[in-house]
């Protein structure tokens, strides 16, 4: 590979999913993937194939379906999960197995409960074995940057011995500072004498707000050629490395990285929003390159400076990265065929004619109540659709209610439960509070809820409603996310879909960061 080129590995699928309530299943997963694709990403971490069954066969989906793009899964350092994942990835045009062990004598001591020289033991055999499976493999030492500089050169250097070929020191808790990590990486590649024979990779958290400054320095400083980012920063506690912000920072500034990406960003804001409406985690207005309010200019002195010439106030163009004007595509005269190109422009696919047909017959059904259809509204549909596919406990069939100034708000919720219809009617403070726990007379989950959140999909007040819950039960958090024109009915939408997946009881074991 030449010294000039960044590799960009995503793992929104993996790393990002691990954001409580982030859990996406296996179509939404291909989804997104193909939606990388386009976005020429070069390596796609589609999830942790031994964790759970669920997490294999969408390993497997991607690996089988996504042509242009390396696969990539995460596994333990152990010949089980190895296993596992070079099975998932038999399909992929280019596989690399991810495998990983913590070397910080914190987490060696707490939660291995292994010696130093049984976890580089571990961490030899372990790449060895994939070696034999897949050429392509990415070792890290979780929690490296808290490692001990003397023993993490000797793992790394004898984990490239047996053929790692790109090495990843993540900053697994979100600690290092810039200058810092960048040093660090420079240090192990100076001190390791065959460091040359891998890819040096950075994988930062951003619980400092640093994980773009961190990553960046580990580039420039360190000489790493590869970031491990997620789209949005999606990801556990305060998230991962942005995506979107790397690629722009290292485009828009090339006079000073001097580097080359394959990326494509007119796709980057249409990955931004699969991704936001996938998950329901919303993105911040003023978030850097996909925030609603990243080339918007309040400011008079910036509207005139921006009028006269637009770079006085803009280092990067909108459309660069896949701003454009929200501009109507489709209506309730529109046919089967418009309908189906507009997905294939928007990166959607669906798997078979029928779920294209149901997809029309309720891109129809909002048309007739919804005069305008915007790129946000299909992408809602289409994200309903998926979840239909999973077996579901819940599903919304009507609802009513009633409010008047002085009086308490009624509702009754017509709704299924494994295929038979029941019915709820209560009260409440407002009519999304009636509506909510007029479905709780009869599911009694038990659960709390910790977030309620209605975000507009596109700007106006014809608008559908996107509603995110997030239920906590017995430990678990899960995310539903439900869309309506009408805000009390997403409300209730998004209610049922988080007790579906409260009900999916995946088995997952946690992974590094």
């Amino acid at each position: 590979m030449a010294n000039d080129q960044l590799i960009i590995f995503d793992t929104t699928l993996r790393d990002g999913e691990q954001s409580p309530g982030a859990s996406m299943n296996k179509d939404e997963k291909l989804r997104i993937a193909r939606q990388l694709e386009r976005l020429k990403v070069d390596v796609i971490e589609a999830g942790f194939a031994a964790s759970s069954n669920g997490d294999f066969d969408a390993v497997q989906l991607i690996a089988n379906n996504i042509k242009d793009s390396t696969i990539c899964s995460l596994s333990r350092a152990n010949d089980r999960d190895i296993s596992r994942a070079a099975e998932a990835l038999k399909g992929a045009n280019r596989a690399r197995i991810h495998t990983f062990i913590a070397t910080s004598p914190l987490h060696m001591e707490k939660k291995l409960r292994m010696s130093p020289e049984e976890v580089l033991e571990q961490a030899k055999q372990s790449v060895r074995f994939a070696r034999n499976l897949i050429g392509d493999i990415e070792f890290s030492p979780e929690d490296g940057y808290r490692s001990d500089m003397d023993f993490l050169c000797r793992v790394l250097e004898a984990v490239i011995t047996e053929g790692a070929t790109t090495i990843n020191v993540p900053d697994t808790v979100g600690y290092a500072v810039p200058e810092l990590y960048g040093n660090f990486i420079k240090t192990l590649r100076d001190r390791i004498p065959n460091s040359d024979k891998a890819i040096w990779s950075v994988h930062c958290h951003n619980d400092l707000g640093m994980a773009v400054a961190n990553s960046l320095a580990g580039v420039k400083i360190g000489g790493a050629r590869q970031v491990e980012c997620t789209i949005n920063g999606l990801g556990e506690r305060a998230g991962n490395c942005s995506l979107e912000e790397i690629v722009m920072a290292v485009r828009t500034r090339k006079d000073y990285f001097g580097l080359n990406m394959n990326i494509d960003p007119v796709h980057i804001v249409a990955a931004s929003r699969m991704v936001s409406q996938t998950t329901g985690f919303v993105v911040q207005p003023n978030k850097a390159v996909v925030g609603a309010n990243a080339f918007a200019h309040a400011s008079g002195i910036h509207q005139d400076g921006v009028l006269k010439a637009r770079d006085t106030y803009e280092i990067m163009r909108a459309e660069d990265v896949g701003w454009t004007a929200n501009k109507i595509v489709l209506g309730k005269l529109s046919g089967r065929n418009a309908f189906k190109q507009r997905l294939q422009d928007l990166g959607v696919q669906l798997e078979s004619e029928s779920d294209i047909n149901s997809a029309f017959a309720k891109f129809k059904e909002l048309a007739d109540r919804k005069s305008e259809i915007f790129d946000e509204d299909i992408l809602s549909l289409v994200s309903d659709e998926s979840i239909s596919h999973e077996l579901e406990q819940y599903s919304f069939v009507s609802l009513s209610q009633h409010s008047e100034t002085g009086e308490l708000p009624q509702a009754k919720i017509v709704f299924t439960v494994n295929g038979k219809e029941v019915t709820g009617t209560s009260t409440g403070n407002g009519p999304v509070d009636a509506s909510l726990k007029a479905i709780e007379t009869h599911a009694q989950s038990g659960a709390e809820m910790v977030l309620y959140s209605v975000n507009a999909i596109s700007g106006s007040t014809e608008s559908q409603g996107e509603v995110t819950v997030r239920l906590q039960n017995s430990g678990r958090v899960v995310n539903g996310v439900g869309a309506d024109p009408d805000i009390v009915v997403a409300s209730a939408k998004a209610y049922l879909s988080a007790l579906n997946k409260l009900q999916s009881k995946s088995d997952r074991v946690a992974a590094q960061g």
